[in-house]
């Protein structure tokens, strides 16, 4: 950091990106990477790439923002947009993850109050990350973040992730619960994969006990793990998903979905967001679900992916410090013995970005765009970063 003028919420950083193209960065000093992050599963579409970008352009150039108070038909067409490509009804546009989980746990407020719940209640998971705003790092399953800003809020009550039986205990003991809020595959938690009838469990248990079914796909959604959302492959429909990240190819903007009885809680003045759905951010964010779904790359997503996977786990085979390689699409993670956030910059050294998230686990989340040489030359640089790996 070379300026004293930046919270230190981030430590010290020690390279500059200064330019993108596809798959590939490039540092201030020259340094060419590829690019197996995708600036943690937002750049789905590869940096600088033309449809977006002229997007973006051609809209500054009409107009960046005007409110909440006027019509604004880019946004009426990115809603279009994404009810076409998800099944749901409605939506409410914010900035971020974060503010799109936040709705969602607002429409659970909501809903539990219209049942005479004087406490709505949500079951979250443990080793589960919903956002940094109060209520969603109170939702989140995650100790070290939620650590200095006591009080938390209050309203939820915790569940492993992927244990059915938990959640009858709870369901058994409190009756203040009145929605789930659950990623399909845990991001930050791990890469973790429940079992492959989870969400239909969830969306059952769910319709028994009269609760939403809210689903987390901030992470998971935009095409990542092989269909436009996740839930998409276990032929259900939740209350409520939230999305953001890869929604705009670097825009901030996130999406709160809903669905059923969940579409008709908000009204007027029940909630709102200055930047939420402007001009700039829907045009940039409706040439990204364009693309996606006009170059069907959730499919090529799910063939890179299992090529990943199956090439890791034929190579990493039998290395001791390898625990397990697991993932849905382009969403993999490595699980070592041992912590190993020192492969970052290993990785960084030999020209490669990827990241390293719950201590042991090394996380790849590459752009959708990528090909079946990109997906040979990461292994061809990380396998050996992790059969040499000695510790950090």
């Amino acid at each position: 950091m070379t300026t004293k003028a930046l919270m230190n919420t981030y430590g010290p950083r020690s390279t500059t990106l200064v330019r993108g193209e596809g798959c590939w960065l490039w540092d201030d000093k020259g340094n060419k990477y590829l690019d197996a992050l995708s600036g943690i599963a937002v750049c789905g579409l590869g940096h600088s790439h033309p449809a977006v970008a002229k997007a973006i352009a051609e809209q500054a150039a009409t107009l960046t923002h005007c409110s909440n108070y006027f019509n604004i038909p880019l946004q009426e067409q990115l809603a279009d947009a994404l009810r076409s490509a998800s099944g749901m009804t409605n939506m409410f546009f914010g900035n971020s993850g974060a503010e799109a989980n936040e709705a969602a746990i607002k429409l659970a407020r909501m809903y539990g109050h219209k049942r005479g719940i004087k406490l709505p209640t949500v079951v979250v998971m443990e080793k589960s990350f919903h956002g940094r705003t109060l209520a969603t790092l109170s939702a989140s399953g995650n100790r070290k973040i939620q650590a200095g800003f006591e009080p938390l809020v209050r309203g939820f009550v915790r569940a492993p992730f992927d244990d059915l039986a938990a959640l009858e205990k709870i369901a058994e003991n409190n009756s203040d619960v009145c929605a789930i809020l659950v990623e399909p595959i845990q991001g930050e938690g791990g890469i973790r994969v429940p079992a492959p009838d989870y969400l239909n469990r969830l969306r059952a248990f769910c319709d028994k006990h009269q609760w939403l079914l809210m689903l987390d796909e901030v992470q998971t959604g935009n095409g990542r793990t092989g269909t436009y959302f996740n839930f998409q492959q276990y032929n259900i429909t939740p209350d409520v998903v939230t999305t953001a990240k890869g929604l705009g190819n670097g825009l901030p903007i996130g999406v709160c979905l809903a669905h059923g009885v969940a579409a008709e809680l908000m009204q007027p003045g029940n909630h709102g967001s200055t930047f939420g759905g402007n001009p700039l951010a829907c045009a940039g964010a409706l040439a990204t679900v364009e693309t996606i779904e006009n170059q069907q790359l959730s499919l090529k997503a799910a063939k890179i992916g299992d090529r990943l996977l199956a090439g890791f786990k034929e190579r990493l085979a039998g290395v001791k410090t390898v625990k397990d390689v697991r993932g849905r699409g382009l969403m993999i993670g490595i699980q070592m013995t041992m912590p190993c956030k020192s492969l970052f910059a290993q990785a960084l050294d030999a020209g490669l970005v990827i990241n390293v998230t719950a201590d042991s686990v090394i996380r790849l989340l590459p752009p959708l765009i990528f090909d079946e040489a990109h997906a040979d030359q990461l292994m061809d640089v990380l396998v050996p970063l992790i059969v040499n790996f000695k510790g950090d």
